[in-house]
């Protein structure tokens, strides 16, 4: 089951996007603006985002959010350290 927004035809023509990149750029606002105010974590903004963990990171670096970090991201980081 999924979640469906309607936003009315008036916003979404002042938005100052391409067409084709809309749907983009409203997922990776939704997805920073829900991670900064600590209602998802980063695993599952980064999925509501579609963009990979690194790309994921730097768009908060960019926007200045701070990355919370918890025992899970660091079991994430040793696991991914010890593969190497």
């Amino acid at each position: 089951m999924g979640l469906q927004i309607s936003i009315s035809d008036s916003i979404v023509q002042a938005l100052r996007l391409p067409e084709q990149r809309i749907e983009q750029e409203l997922r990776q606002e939704l997805a920073v603006a829900l991670y900064a105010q600590d209602i998802l974590s980063f695993g599952k903004a980064r999925e509501l985002a579609e963009m990979e963990k690194y790309e994921f990171g730097q768009l908060l670096s960019r926007r200045g959010v701070t990355r919370h970090y918890g025992f899970e991201e660091l079991d994430d980081d040793l696991s991914y350290a010890r593969s190497e």
